[in-house]
């Protein structure tokens, strides 16, 4: 992160403004065919909390983001943020106070870094950009330590460096807002250590500045960290939920991952550091 740079893109609050509710989740179900995807799934998501969903692959982690989103329509069941239901707003409405970062963010055009950032600010505008949404993405491209990246052709990009302007993108989407809602599928892949906790750093002070932030893990270290809430899924089901240090238990990881584990602590820590191995049967 560049020394000294000013966080307030990020966390202060304008004009645009908004009360950020629970994002919630009501019984809702999904299935392909006869493969139930998701069932009768019911969460909350608070304000000012890094909420994170884990499990191991095909559990539904994935599925639930995309219902939360909307970009599911076939859903059963109801998503409300706070007391709105998703149904009843258009997506340009939506767009401007809930930023999404998939797990692949595929463009068709060679668009430049610089170009990628300010379709962020896209339903902020009309006709062309402000000075306003031209200085949010501006800071956020130093914050992001994307500033000697502007006119590169996002194509040419590496995957990690691909994950670094698709977060950078979200943040200007949100940026000047007191709460809004971050929505990260798996935000750390592709990206080398550095870069993950700088993610996950950026995703707290959201949720400090009053968002909800619901991000989909692998890493259940990183989970620990940064994670005020955790959500357990396996089946398509949430099997626990609660703080980390509740839900990451040994007897959960040996029942939802199929991994015998020793848990560490240290005194200087306040998160678990997970060691695991196979189930030899």
């Amino acid at each position: 992160m560049p020394k000294n740079m000013s966080k307030q893109v990020l966390k202060t609050a304008s004009h645009q403004d908004l009360q950020t509710s629970e994002l919630i989740a009501t019984n809702v179900s999904y299935a392909v065919g006869e493969k139930q995807i998701l069932n009768s799934v019911s969460v909350r998501f608070g304000v000012g909390k890094v909420s994170m969903i884990i499990g191991p692959n095909g559990s539904g982690k994935t599925t639930l983001l995309k219902a939360l989103t909307g970009e599911l329509t076939d859903i059963t069941g109801e998503v409300h943020y706070g007391s709105e239901r998703l149904t009843r707003r258009s997506a340009q409405s939506f767009a401007r106070i809930r930023a999404v970062v998939s797990q692949q963010s595929e463009l068709a055009f060679p668009l430049t870094v610089a170009e990628v950032v300010m379709m962020g600010r896209y339903p902020h505008f009309v006709a062309a950009p402000t000075q306003e949404d031209k200085r949010i993405c501006t800071e956020i491209l130093e914050r992001m330590d994307l500033s000697t990246f502007q006119k590169r052709n996002y194509l040419t990009l590496s995957g990690g460096e691909r994950q670094r302007v698709q977060f950078a993108r979200a943040l200007a989407q949100v940026a000047n807002m007191k709460g809004a809602y971050l929505l990260l599928d798996e935000p750390t892949s592709y990206l080398d250590l550095k870069y993950q906790h700088e993610f996950l750093t950026i995703a707290r002070e959201r949720a400090e500045a009053g968002a909800v932030v619901a991000a989909v893990m692998h890493d259940l270290t990183l989970a620990a960290q940064y994670g005020d809430y955790c959500v357990a899924m396996n089946g398509g089901e949430i099997v626990a939920e609660g703080t980390p240090n509740a839900v990451l238990t040994s007897a959960l990881l040996r029942e939802v991952y199929g991994v015998n584990s020793v848990i560490l602590s240290a005194s200087e820590l306040t998160y678990p550091i997970f060691a695991t191995s196979v189930i030899h049967r």
